[in-house]
């Protein structure tokens, strides 16, 4: 499970999203115009990149979050 796609067309590249990564997911591409996803297997759908992009260029499919586990107790 990882982040779906980015708007090459929306993304301004800016590269919040990038710095907001925990996980070193994202990165900028080969010209430093627009951010991809390099690694969607390590994401961990923290949601950090998405609520970090200005233009709301990031899109995770609402199919792909998993409820959190809480331990009560």
């Amino acid at each position: 499970m990882s982040i779906e796609r980015i708007d090459v067309d929306l993304c301004n590249g800016c590269g919040a999203c990038v710095d907001a990564c925990p996980m070193d997911v994202l990165r900028m591409d080969e010209k430093g115009e627009k951010a991809v996803i390099m690694y969607p297997e390590d994401c961990m759908l923290c949601l950090y990149c998405e609520f970090e992009c200005p233009v709301d260029a990031i899109y995770i499919s609402p199919a792909m979050m998993v409820r959190p586990i809480l331990s009560w107790g």
